[in-house]
């Protein structure tokens, strides 16, 4: 399976493609949010080999017009809170209990 990471800002993204255990398949590289460069990215990413689905993150609505584009495409598309992920990664799974005993 290939993961497509994309890190979204206002005019461009970055993108990089990876496969399970940190195996780089395309080198990380920067995309305008212009029409023929994002139909350019589809096509990279319709072509290669295996099952391919892309993660990017939501940063108001820049991500919208790629997100769109690449799930017509035919692409899997998750768009996710970054600050969302950045809170989970850094809470502590493993909390005590809070509720009082019954005696």
């Amino acid at each position: 399976m290939n993961c497509v990471g994309i890190d979204v800002s206002k005019g461009k993204s970055m993108i990089t493609v990876m496969q399970p255990f940190g195996e780089v398949v395309v080198s990380p590289f920067e995309v305008r949010h212009i029409a023929n460069e994002l139909s350019e990215l589809a096509g990279l990413l319709k072509s290669l080999h295996g099952e391919t689905r892309v993660v990017m993150e939501s940063p108001g609505n820049y991500h919208a017009p790629m997100a769109w584009l690449l799930h017509n495409a035919g692409l899997y598309v998750s768009v996710v809170n970054a600050t969302l992920v950045y809170d989970y990664m850094s809470s502590n799974l493993r909390r005590s209990k809070t509720d009082k005993k019954a005696l």
